[in-house]
């Protein structure tokens, strides 16, 4: 997987703009401002097992999809999957969100699991997560009448003084509840900080929007079977702004005042 990653690395430089195709016509590569030749910046991955044996099979038969299943299944679904990457000093933050208002379900037993493939350390651009907001409220990324994929900056500064710091070497898997509040600082070392990110679902909760991250795989059944069921949780949530382009770091990157124009 990390060969691979390299791969696209290197392929990237070529470019100076997001490239690729993904299966609804958006790029499937997102390069950070001020990638170059000389300083290649891949951030984001759409899809990866859509174009990678060694992907999908992390993604459909692994260790880490055993443990996804010990969690929400038997019955497991894939939802979607993408790589987030953070190149020595690359100076994207993560701003705080929860990851369910993206990808609303009937219900709320979805799992993110993130694949380490690098070493993860404090000083790369950790995740970080405030311990128990999954059993909290479901916060607004809507403001202003804009979406900008973050909570407000009240409740983010609520959430950093409580965050607890998610590091570890490569290999090891962090399974989070897509209802935590999450967020990560930029990379201020000279260590890349590469995560597989595969986002999984009971196999009775069913989307209520569009996939952010459309994909060849999406309701794949990875463990046990499909049971044929929609069940279903009481919730109010704002629907997402779909994606115009390769990732939401684009949406993040906005401010209120331009989101809304």
């Amino acid at each position: 997987m990390r060969e691979q990653f390299a791969a696209w690395v290197e392929e990237s430089r070529q470019h100076d703009a997001a490239y690729g195709e993904t299966v609804d016509g958006r790029p499937r590569f997102d390069l950070e401002p001020g990638h170059g030749p000389d300083a290649p910046a891949l951030r984001r991955v759409n899809a990866p097992a859509d174009v990678s044996g060694a992907y999908f099979e992390a993604m459909s038969d692994s260790r880490m999809t055993d443990m996804v299943a010990d969690v929400i299944g038997p019955n497991v679904k894939h939802h979607h999957n993408k790589i987030n990457s953070k190149m020595p000093g690359a100076a994207t933050a993560v701003k705080w969100h929860q990851d369910f208002p993206f990808t609303p379900h009937s219900n709320t037993d979805l799992v993110t699991a993130l694949l380490m493939l690098d070493d993860v350390t404090e000083e790369n651009g950790p995740l970080e997560v405030e311990p128990g907001s999954h059993k909290g409220p479901l916060h607004s990324l809507w403001h202003q009448g804009a979406f900008t994929g973050a909570v407000d900056s009240s409740e983010a500064q609520r959430m950093q003084a409580a965050a607890m710091t998610c590091f570890a070497p490569a290999g090891s898997v962090c399974l989070m509840h897509t209802c935590v509040a999450h967020g990560s600082a930029p990379n201020l070392s000279d260590k890349p900080r590469t995560l597989f990110i595969t986002v999984y679902s009971a196999a009775d909760a069913f989307p209520c929007c569009p996939n952010p991250v459309p994909n060849t795989h999406e309701g794949l059944i990875v463990r046990g079977v499909d049971p044929n069921i929609i069940r279903a949780t009481e919730y109010r949530l704002r629907p997402p702004e779909f994606p115009k382009g390769a990732s939401f770091f684009l949406q993040q990157g906005r401010d209120r005042e331009e989101a809304a124009r």
